[in-house]
């Protein structure tokens, strides 16, 4: 903002609400960067997470009940600030982003270190190709797309240890798909690692996927240029149908 960007670019970049960049900035301005580096949480005695398994439930299950707007949050879509925001407001406990990380990849809502990581930070350049727009269909991606690698993902169920879903180093997600229901993720991550998803019970479906990828397409304030890498092939009819008259181009293309 000091180099002349307004507030709604500086959220749009970093994936956070306006009002969040107006808190870090008076922050800025009366504390210097002192104000912005993360403060270390205490830890009760023997307590090892930061979350109760009852308070992660809770957070998994407002994520499956829809978008963030629902719960009274400034989000489109999900986000690693939208997911501390939640669990300030409801646990009064502030995360960092860093750690909002860990806990998606320890639900199994994200895999960072096979999909996100991978693809962003190492082939970022090489894979996005020029490719042609869909047969009979113009190029509908305006000049200067947000290209953003696509995945819809359902969270993995690693073998019961015995010693229950909560059990230290054991993946919440075990033993809890009766709980949580059938489980399915579409996330989006930005060249910058800015990460947007969006979680539901059931299979994703035509006005679903549209829905997420218009609500994208808004968060950006942009076209969309789309690395489909994770993406089930019974779905691609859907990918296809939903991407009519919404501003993107996927590479490959679906079909």
């Amino acid at each position: 903002m000091e180099a002349g960007a307004s507030r709604v670019e500086v959220a749009r970049t970093f994936g956070v609400s306006r009002k969040t960049v107006g808190e870090w900035v008076r922050a800025y301005r009366a504390a210097g960067d002192e104000a912005l580096r993360p403060k270390t949480r205490g830890r009760r005695p023997g307590e090892q997470l930061a979350l109760s398994p009852a308070q992660q439930a809770s957070v998994i299950k407002t994520i499956i009940a829809g978008t963030p707007e629902k719960h009274g949050l400034p989000h489109l879509l999900w986000n690693r600030q939208a997911v501390a925001e939640l669990v300030n407001h409801r646990f009064r406990i502030l995360l960092s982003v860093t750690t909002v990380t860990h806990y998606l990849a320890r639900w199994s809502l994200i895999d960072e270190d096979a999909y996100l990581q991978e693809m962003v930070r190492h082939r970022a350049a090489p894979i996005v190709p020029a490719q042609r727009p869909f047969p009979g269909h113009a190029d509908p991606r305006p000049p200067g797309g947000e290209v953003v690698w696509l995945a819809w993902t359902r969270p993995r169920t690693p073998p019961d240890t015995g010693g229950g879903p909560a059990s230290a180093g054991h993946n919440l997600m075990s033993g809890f798909r009766n709980y949580f229901g059938d489980v399915h993720v579409m996330s989006a991550v930005s060249r910058r690692g800015v990460l947007h998803f969006q979680a539901g019970l059931g299979p994703f479906d035509t006005i679903r996927v549209a829905d997420f990828l218009r609500r994208l397409s808004t968060q950006t304030g942009r076209g969309l240029d789309v690395v489909v890498c994770r993406w089930p092939a019974q779905g691609r009819d859907i990918l296809r149908s939903a991407s009519e008259g919404i501003p993107v181009r996927f590479t490959p293309p679906p079909g």
